[in-house]
């Protein structure tokens, strides 16, 4: 009887889906499954999600998973989650939910940011390396402290996203230092837990005790526990490690682990970040999260501003009520016939919000009957990669150093011909597509051979020079077009803080 061969598997939780993959020895991808992530409710500034929904979810595919492994004669060595940093997803001691999570899209608590005085703000990104923000777990449970304090007072963990899963598979509360430093919780000089970010909303020093044990990405958590075992068929006490925040999960993913290295990932949030130096000062960056390398961080411009906004235009012709939509590859496909520019159109790509224009929404600006849909999805697109370069020009701003590779390009800009040359025309720089669809969940399962002690090289990455895709003749023209984007995205405050005042009105 031939002996299984070994694997390893990821977990990627992100805001819209849920995936579970799994690599061999060398990081091939052997089969992957997948899930609508569960949303308790979606409005324009709340965006909760049902933590028992998600957690289940994720076991069910983890179950799907390991019995097509089996079937093909693989042994699951390990699991390691990622997920989307920030939010908050509160439990009491025995790991239950003690409300909805909180997701790190949401933007209630931006009152509290505003009250911060700059100067504080400066003084915890000069000790963690990222700024205060409306869904930091800090800010998140000062707004929990105001306006649910029964909620508050039953939180004895405040966990991420990842926490939350990795709690669920082996009943132990755990933390890692690429989250918590991203929370703006770790001091870059001491890698303990900092409390800055709380003592700048008001809440006691004492809270810190509500954050998990810090670990390193690639540790082991514990073993899972025999409630999964049974529901999944994978064996108890298969060891699970602490994962990492999704931004540095899909960068390893795309292999962007050496200083300088930049990387671009085009998913439901924009990912724009750049490995430098895990010292003080740090780059002035919205956030940093530490790798699993201590010696190297990720600074990083990030906002739900990227393909989530082609997701809308593919599903907003479907009639009320129902769900689906056009396939992104056929509208893709219509932007590849029309010319850059869109025929005038431009296209601010908020259908999110974003953390640094709090009243903003998805805009069309120059829309007239000449435009069809292949001009809306090539505004979209565009729109997307302009705001990409508005945070790559802060990261460029910052005082990280950047190499002189082509950057590296992941996600639904990577796997697109039309929008990779789109992304190489903007930036006015040669970016390198990466086509492996689960980053994510490569990326943290990458972390496995070497937590286990198994003797395994490094996984290899897409770096072809035919993935490379080189400023084309277009490039001129998105130079002008840039400059349009910035004049309006500059002159549209005003605009969305009125329609912001006319959506949340009372009717009465």
């Amino acid at each position: 009887m031939t002996a299984p061969r070994t694997c390893y598997i990821g977990v990627d939780v992100g805001l819209t889906a849920s995936k579970v993959a799994a690599f061999d020895t060398e990081g091939r991808e052997l089969g992957v499954v997948h899930a609508r992530t569960p949303r308790t409710s979606v409005t324009a500034h709340h965006h909760d999600v049902d933590m028992t929904g998600l957690a289940d979810t994720v076991v069910s595919l983890l179950g799907e998973l390991a019995g097509k492994l089996a079937a093909d004669g693989y042994a699951p060595a390990g699991i390691g989650v990622a997920a989307h940093g920030n939010g908050l997803y509160p439990v009491d001691a025995s790991l239950r939910p003690v409300g909805p999570a909180i997701a790190s899209s949401d933007s209630r608590a931006q009152r509290i940011v505003d009250a911060i005085p700059a100067e504080q703000a400066r003084r915890l990104a000069r000790e963690t390396g990222s700024i205060p923000w409306a869904a930091q777990p800090a800010v998140l449970l000062r707004w929990l402290h105001d306006t649910q304090p029964r909620t508050y007072e039953a939180t004895r963990w405040a966990l991420s996203c990842k926490d939350w899963v990795t709690s669920q598979l082996t009943g132990v509360a755990s933390a890692d230092f690429s989250d918590a430093s991203a929370f703006g919780m770790v001091a870059l000089d001491t890698r303990a837990y900092s409390a800055t970010a709380l003592e700048l909303v008001g809440l006691p020093a004492t809270d810190l005790d509500r954050f998990p044990p810090l670990r390193q990405s690639g540790d082991v958590v514990a073993g899972l526990s025999a409630r999964i075992a049974a529901a999944t068929g994978l064996p108890e006490g298969l060891p699970v490690i602490a994962g990492c925040m999704d931004c540095v999960a899909a960068t390893l993913g795309a292999g962007g682990r050496d200083l300088g290295d930049v990387t671009i990932i085009v998913g439901t949030w924009a990912i724009n970040g750049v490995v430098v130096p895990a010292s003080t000062p740090a780059p002035g960056v919205t956030l940093s999260a530490l790798l699993p390398d201590p010696a190297t961080m990720l600074a990083m411009e990030v906002a739900p501003t990227s393909a989530a906004n082609l997701e809308w235009l593919a599903s907003a012709g479907v009639p009320h009520g129902q769900t689906g939509g056009v396939p992104a590859a056929d509208l893709l496909k219509e932007a590849a016939t029309v010319p850059p520019g869109a025929g005038g159109l431009l296209f601010l790509p908020f259908v999110n919000g974003a953390p640094e224009h709090p009243a903003a929404s998805g805009t069309f600006l120059g829309i007239s009957g000449m435009h069809r849909r292949g001009h809306l999805t090539r505004a979209v697109i565009e729109g997307v990669a302009q705001y990409h370069r508005v945070q790559l020009d802060r990261v460029l701003a910052s005082g990280a150093g950047i190499g002189d590779r082509p950057w590296r390009l992941a996600g639904g800009g990577a796997r697109s011909e039309v929008w990779a040359q789109i992304f190489a025309d903007v930036l006015g720089r040669p970016v390198r597509r990466q086509l492996t669809t689960e980053l994510g969940a490569r990326g943290v399962a990458s972390l496995l051979p070497a937590a286990l002690g198994h003797d395994a090289r490094p996984w290899s990455v897409s770096d072809g020079d035919d993935l490379c895709v080189r400023p084309g003749p277009d490039r001129d023209a998105y130079l002008r077009h840039s400059e349009v984007f910035d004049r309006c995205l500059a002159g549209m405050s005003a605009a969305w803080s009125e329609v912001e005042r006319y959506r949340t009105a009372d009717p009465g």
